[in-house]
């Protein structure tokens, strides 16, 4: 199918709406501040600013993909639907007794989250599925119909469905559905045999209860943006950025809204991709940073790691296992609260902390003048020069330095004894520690040397930030791309249609089914590329086969992936070999003598991608001519030094600007540390390297 020549990409952040207009591939972007109570007026305000750029009507628009945090916000700040549970009889309380793991395992006051729902919005009924599928007792329709009656008389406005071991036999939870649907006509549904046909019961369940948390509410929101475009002359089709880095229709987005909730990262990480492609890196460390969090993700030859459980939410130092499990297929990263406008404070040990919390678009860090009164990170980068108060975001928002210093002074300055350029050195240093650290975590668990990596910075705060990331974790080279600010949106263009089928079934090689094997992942095959052709209906698709393999007696699973030819003539000895191939890569030994076992079966449809350009780079010969000076700190000396300042539409290529330099664009400004030289390559990226090797 021919790519549109109009097409328009849309990511709602914490702090900024990012819009990105292509035109036959020529891009026009801006930034506006996300307004929370109808996230769609800042998408018209921002449709209309690029439109005028590029010289079209907002009718003359193609396409449009969308990513969103609207459904990550809802679920972190229990802002969804009034929502029942309908689940087994004697599993009620699964969502609350979680997995009895403890993931701070020395802390005597460990308070567990509180579940999505409480107890007496939860409600059972009889009727049991074994293990294997089998129906052990029926499910009786007149107490379901009791049970509906209840959930009738309470107001709820969405019911979550999650019966035991549905993922095999959903009989029971289509039974349960009708009832619903035939009793309560305008009460949402969703049952979990359909939202993620997965193992593991508490996972499942709060996957389930997430989707009905949230689908009122993105029902709403979608509906009101695709009448609002209409409005405005907009008639081309919607499309939704899923959380497995592809693109899938509204509708669908409406019905399985769960999916959406790590969209915009995951239009970050595929713009990383890109990017990656474009220069043919094969370990490549995507650094995201906005204007609430910062999120990073290993990219290894040129494909975003992927997950099929994820965590929303963690409550306690960003621990594994104190947030919400959402099953489903997901960009592996790790995303902690360390954006432009995450707030700093002294805790009770005299320590500065940075984060979670956000200052967000209303009111904003101090320094917007809009009724702000603590210290964000954007004040303590002002502070520190790395921000122009007169052109931050293209000159549209006036920064306002006393404002910051005054903010400082007063949260972490007064407490700590400080004047204000250490309150904001301490600010910036300790959010560069916990994105360093947090970075170095992330690696360490997928067994990567990050010094072996390339980073790739975009997001509004990421290029202010990058090259003293970099400094910290020992990565030699970093790229800034063209339209780093919108990255996200970006990538959204960028995205193939995609879509990812997964089921359930317990098989062990030693009990090995070709036949059984053969027509699951058939089905599988069928029911992604269904979706996919929902969006697009004559471009080619490719499948990808995974299966989720363990050594019996195992908690959890690895990925493998197969061919087409291995998954449509599945042999047991095929399966071993790949098997124990990554076992031995991630553990550095195969276990002798044990039995293997497949969990969940796997199959990815999507559009090919689009062909990418390798860029001829250059090692800068010429100097760059800067515009100004400017005093900027220096982190690693610890002290202000004199910044040349670059605009990033001045440098031609191959011009190379010496460290410390500042390179200024209206929707982010690079600091490139006095360790470090930028030059500027053939595509646009501005490539940080040491300064050894650019000499």
């Amino acid at each position: 199918m021919a790519k549109p020549s109009v097409r328009l990409g849309v990511d709602i952040g914490g702090t900024f709406t990012d819009v990105v207009l292509e035109k036959d591939g020529v891009p026009f972007s801006t930034k506006v501040l996300t307004t929370y109570a109808a996230p769609e007026n800042a998408i018209i305000d921002g449709m209309h600013q690029v439109c005028a750029k590029a010289g079209v009507a907002p009718a003359d628009i193609d396409q449009i993909i969308h990513g969103t945090t609207l459904a990550t916000n809802a679920l972190i700040e229990r802002r969804g639907a009034k929502t029942a549970l309908i689940t087994t009889q004697g599993f009620r309380d699964v969502i609350e007794m979680r997995t009895e793991s403890r993931f701070e395992q020395y802390d005597l006051n460990l308070n567990l989250p509180d579940p999505l729902l409480p107890r007496q919005m939860r409600f059972t009924v009889a009727g049991r599925v074994d293990a294997k599928g089998q129906i052990l007792v029926d499910i009786d329709r007149v107490e379901v119909e009791a049970v509906v009656d209840q959930i009738a008389q309470a107001g709820f406005e969405s019911v979550a469905v999650g019966l035991i071991h549905s993922y095999l036999n959903p009989a029971h939870e289509e039974l349960v559905r009708d009832v619903l649907v035939e009793k309560l006509p305008h009460v949402a549904v969703s049952i979990s045999s359909e939202v993620s046909p997965q193992m593991r019961e508490y996972e499942r369940f709060n996957t389930v209860v997430a989707n009905a948390y949230i689908k009122p509410l993105m029902a709403s929101y979608l509906g009101r943006l695709e009448d609002r475009l209409q409005a405005e002359g907009v008639a081309c089709r919607i499309f939704l950025m899923h959380s497995g880095g592809g693109i899938i229709s509204i509708q669908n987005a409406a019905d399985f809204p769960v999916r959406l909730v790590e969209s915009g990262p995951a239009g970050g990480a595929v713009f990383a991709a890109h990017i990656a492609a474009r220069y043919g890196l094969d370990k490549v460390l995507s650094f995201d940073m906005g204007g609430t969090t910062a999120k990073i993700c290993l990219i290894k030859n040129q494909t975003p790691k992927t997950s099929r459980v994820f965590e929303v939410a963690r409550t306690y130092r960003f621990k594994k296992g104190s947030g919400m499990p959402i099953s489903i297929p997901v960009i592996d990263m790790v995303e902690i609260g360390a954006g432009g406008g995450s707030l700093a404070h002294v805790d009770a040990l005299r320590q500065i902390r940075v984060g979670p919390e956000s200052a967000g678009s209303e009111p904003g860090p101090a320094c917007y003048g809009r009724g702000g009164d603590r210290p964000a990170v954007t004040d303590a980068d002002l502070i520190l020069g790395k921000l122009d108060p007169d052109n931050f975001a293209g000159g549209s928002i006036q920064l306002h330095a006393d404002a910051s210093k005054s903010a400082l002074t007063a949260q972490v300055g007064d407490t700590l004894d400080m004047d204000a350029v250490e309150a904001a050195f301490g600010v910036a240093e300790v959010v560069d520690e916990n994105m360093a650290n947090a970075a170095r975590v992330h690696a360490v668990e997928n067994g990567e040397d990050l010094s072996e990596y390339t980073m790739i910075a975009f997001g509004g705060a990421a290029p202010l930030h990058a090259g003293r990331l970099a400094e910290k974790l020992g990565v030699d080279r970093c790229l800034v791309p063209p339209g780093a600010g919108v990255g996200s949106a970006i990538g959204f263009l960028r995205a193939p249609f995609s879509f990812e089928a997964n089921r359930s079934v317990y098989m062990k090689l030693s009990d090995f089914d070709p036949a059984r094997i053969k027509s699951l992942l058939t089905d599988l095959q069928a029911e992604a590329t269904g979706f996919v052709r929902t969006c697009d209906d004559h471009s080619p698709i490719l499948s990808e086969f995974k299966v989720y393999m363990r050594y019996t007696g195992q908690g959890w699973e690895i990925p493998i992936t197969l061919t087409e030819e291995q998954a449509m003539a599945p042999d047991a000895t095929t399966f071993e070999a790949r098997f124990i191939e990554d076992y031995t890569k991630l553990f550095g030994r195969p276990v002798e003598g044990m039995d293997i076992e497949i969990t969940v079966w796997s199959v990815n449809a999507t559009t090919p991608p689009d062909p990418v350009a390798r860029t001829d780079e250059t090692t800068g010969p010429d100097m760059a001519t800067p515009s100004g000076t400017r005093p900027i700190f220096d982190a690693a000396s610890a002290a202000f030094t004199d910044a040349k300042v670059v605009n990033r539409a001045d440098m031609a290529t191959g011009a190379r600007a010496a460290g410390p330099v500042a390179v200024i664009e209206d929707e982010t400004t690079i600091i490139v540390p006095a360790s470090r030289d930028a030059i500027c390559q053939p595509d646009g990226c501005i490539d940080i390297i040491l300064k050894r090797a650019a000499q």
